[in-house]
């Protein structure tokens, strides 16, 4: 069968469930995936033919499109920044914003340039409140705890473009974090998983053990918003790391705040991606805490989505 012909089934067949445009990405990057073949060769080569074994993982695609379900758990592939990652119904898929959230995180490090990690500056110390940078002589150099770790999109992020960093990795999910390990070794960086359940009240690091830079993008979907939902994301992406009861929507927050306290450096500093519309709610938990100069900040569509928070220097 003519390639072009497998594109023009792609769109009868499922034209009455996503936009032409979708469509035309959804073949494009099929037939890269899997025949490696580049976007524009239909217009160089419009009497391209493939063979049955060739037409098949096409075929194949498109019928789980039918099914709503997402093109990156069909491929297996996601992408994260600039990176690739390996992704399946244990993990989210990653989200753009959340390499806003990410990109905040290495701005506040004083990155030179996103994405490209040899660009990084010398370790510099910011002024005031901002995170500590530089260590003391005999300090350790930058540490990084993610908390819900899925995929392993931001931990990875930040190995990739923080060198000399140590980064850890937490979650619940023995699933999620089989995936995340092979990303980070597809990926070139060494991190520390951790198995554990951030909501245990019995969990125990060693008190020693202290973080510069926590970050999370936990469960905050609540369950009255689930009809909003697209149904790719619904019927295909892991409940666990999605939802929460409406009972106590920012159940997740607070453990990880309660935990940062005992366990975020002085001057460090913890990062959050939020439920857009529960922003002030979140910011008020940390009221009487001991963080300071709590930061609301904005996605790319408008919406509260970062939060900031930071631990004063005892000499403040």
């Amino acid at each position: 069968m003519l390639l072009k012909e497998i594109k023009d089934i792609f769109h009868k067949e499922l034209g009455e469930i996503y936009p032409k445009e979708e469509i035309d990405s959804f073949f494009y990057t099929c037939i890269e995936h899997y025949l490696k073949l580049q976007r524009f060769i239909l217009a160089i080569q419009p009497g391209i033919t493939l063979t049955k074994e060739e037409e098949q993982p096409l075929f194949e695609a498109m019928s789980e499109l039918k099914l709503e379900k997402p093109l990156q758990y069909i491929l297996g592939t996601a992408h994260f920044m600039d990176l690739e990652l390996q992704v399946d119904e244990n993990v989210l898929i990653p989200r753009p914003e959340t390499e806003e959230l990410v990109q905040w995180i290495l701005d506040d490090c004083q990155k030179e340039e996103p994405f490209n990690s040899d660009a990084v500056r010398p370790p510099a110390a910011r002024v005031g409140s901002q995170m500590v940078i530089e260590r003391s002589r005999n300090d350790h150099s930058l540490r990084i705890l993610d908390i819900g770790t899925g995929s392993g999109c931001i931990a990875i992020a930040l190995s990739k473009y923080l060198p000399d960093t140590n980064v850890f990795a937490l979650d619940v999910s023995e699933g999620a974090l089989k995936v995340a390990q092979k990303n980070a070794a597809s990926n070139g960086v060494d991190i520390t998983f951790l198995h554990q359940d951030i909501l245990n009240p019995e969990l125990e690091f060693a008190s020693e053990l202290v973080f510069d830079v926590i970050v999370s993008n936990p469960p905050y979907v609540r369950e009255l918003e689930k009809n909003g939902i697209q149904k790719n994301v619904k019927d295909f992406e892991p409940d666990t790391a999605l939802f929460v009861a409406d009972e106590d929507p920012l159940i997740f927050y607070k453990a990880i705040i309660n935990f940062s306290e005992r366990h975020l450096q002085e001057n460090g500093s913890l990062y959050f991606e939020i439920n857009q519309y529960l922003g002030e709610e979140t910011k008020a938990l940390f009221n009487h805490r001991n963080f300071s100069e709590i930061e609301l900040r904005k996605d790319m569509f408008g919406n509260n989505r970062m939060l900031k928070a930071n631990v004063p220097s005892r000499g403040l």
